[in-house]
């Protein structure tokens, strides 16, 4: 294997947010020098970067140019310029995950017929053109209720989703091109991060257990480990790996599955990037997936996956109703939480349930993790003042 590192080795990540911010932060013992583009200096990752470069990632040239200037080129979220990708893959540069990937992934529509040609575990679905289309279906017998609408792009945290339980509910349809799936019954999601280098090798965190906010459709809570049996947990990575490889990815991929109450196990969807389902492998894991994800891409040996602790991990969202300069009520009382490592995202602004922060409690007993997390829950206001 060719060794890289060295001063000056410089990667590329396509996005500023958060997950920019924690990549960046695990690159700097690496000296891995890091380079962000997106709008703004003052996006989280702007402050930890070695240099921050103000572009569109959805520009072709914006893209291109900033490509042209790092030696391996990553995202920390889908919806970038795949065209400026594939000419610089062309061109030679390094680019994980690759575009042609990246380009079936962030269609939902594409992404679900994949895992049907691939014959991975997947719910069923229908493609349809817009809210009207539905209507139709559902006048005419062929869509029954309840069931979910997913618009086929740019749809993340929650945006671009829609469940359909009742008629009053049809209200909420997306008019776009979209998928539609049976509302599944479920006794739990799932998700596995999974990781591969170029050299091939494959490894895995153990499965985590994910609650929902029922409002947002984001992830509340996490769970590690999950309460499932080894049979379970084995399974869902298994199917993470035979994921990751039929998609060829470089770097992290995660994969959220949903597990039905026969045991059956399905994919709903993946991320080929730093995950939310991953913030508390920064506490309680021996490698975190943003230092899994930096070796994944350069071809590092991958690290170790195993949990050095339970952990809960109490994603911290804006409050609802309260849009402006954030300002974070009871965070004193939180920081008194005995196990409890706080990540605040550094966002100026505050918007209903929008992602400011999270806080990953780690303890021997995963139930008083849980009490706890509960406490800084139900403690912890982020308003705007």
């Amino acid at each position: 294997m060719k060794e890289i590192i060295n001063n000056g080795f410089k990667v590329g990540i396509l996005g500023g947010g958060q997950l920019g911010k924690m990549l960046a932060l695990a690159a700097q013992n690496w000296e891995l020098e890091t380079w962000i583009m997106d709008t703004s200096k003052d996006f989280p990752a702007g402050k930890v970067c070695d240099h921050f470069v103000e572009g569109n990632f959805k520009n072709f040239e914006d893209v291109y140019n900033f490509g042209k200037q790092v030696d391996v080129l990553t995202i920390e979220i889908e919806h970038v310029n795949t065209d400026a990708l594939l000419k610089l893959e062309a061109e030679g540069v390094k680019v994980h995950p690759s575009p042609s990937a990246l380009n079936i992934i962030k269609d939902k529509g594409l992404q679900k017929q994949f895992y049907v040609d691939q014959g991975l575990p997947t719910s069923t679905f229908d493609f349809y053109e817009n809210a009207t289309a539905i209507k139709e279906a559902i006048d005419q017998g062929t869509l029954s209720l309840p069931f979910v609408q997913k618009s086929r792009t740019a749809g993340y945290d929650g945006r671009g989703v829609a469940v359909i339980k009742n008629e009053e509910d049809l209200s909420k349809l997306l008019d776009t091109l979209s998928i539609v799936e049976p509302l599944v019954n479920l006794e739990k999601e799932l998700a596995v991060i999974v990781a591969r280098n170029e050299s091939g090798e494959v490894t895995a965190f153990p499965p985590v257990e994910m609650e929902f906010n029922p409002v947002a459709n984001l992830v509340e809570y996490l769970f590690c480990p999950a309460a499932i049996s080894k049979e379970i947990a084995d399974k869902t990575i298994a199917i993470a790996k035979q994921t990751i490889e039929a998609y060829q990815l470089c770097g992290l991929l995660a994969v959220e599955f949903f597990l039905t109450p026969d045991h059956e196990i399905l994919i709903n969807e993946v991320a080929p990037r730093p995950h939310n389902s991953g913030h508390h492998t920064i506490d309680s894991a021996v490698c975190s997936q943003y230092q899994q994800h930096l070796r994944a891409v350069v071809n590092y040996p991958l690290g170790d996956t195993s949990a050095t602790s339970p952990s809960v991990m109490v994603n911290l969202l804006g409050e609802a109703g309260h849009t402006g300069n954030a300002h974070y009520e009871g965070l004193y009382d939180c920081y008194k939480v005995e196990g409890a490592k706080f990540h605040i995202y550094g966002k100026a602004i505050t918007k209903p349930f929008r992602k400011m922060g999270h806080v990953t409690i780690v303890d021997k007993d995963l139930e008083q993790a849980k009490e706890k997390a509960k406490l800084i829950k139900d403690t912890l206001r982020i308003v705007a003042k």
